[in-house]
């Protein structure tokens, strides 16, 4: 049984009621999932999923220490923003308009 508060989102002008057993709607021929912190349904689960999902990559840079695990894993090099004071993430550096500073120059 799905249990929860039913609230009232604003999207533009449009008003949408929102509930845990009817959270979909469509806009502009997009369906939308509307639910707010899914993982708090679950939470043993979700904790245990974030975790699985997450802690190689902290032991990894435990391990490495960090310079040497972002030069090896392209992984956690696309995660990095801000290197030594330079914006290295390209979306980060167009958002306030500054150009991006390629990581293997920091």
């Amino acid at each position: 049984m799905i249990v929860g508060v039913p609230r009232e989102i604003k999207i533009g002008e449009q008003r949408v009621a929102l509930t845990p057993a009817g959270p979909v709607y469509e806009q502009h021929g997009v369906v939308h999932y509307g639910v707010t912190n899914m993982p708090a349904l679950v939470p043993r689960t979700s904790t245990f999923a974030l975790t699985n999902a997450t802690l190689p990559y902290a032991l990894e840079l435990a391990r490495k220490g960090v310079r040497e695990a972002v030069d090896r894993n392209p992984d956690l090099a696309r995660g990095v923003n801000v290197w030594n004071g330079r914006i290295v993430h390209p979306a980060v550096a167009a958002a306030i308009g500054v150009p991006a500073t390629p990581l293997d120059e920091c």
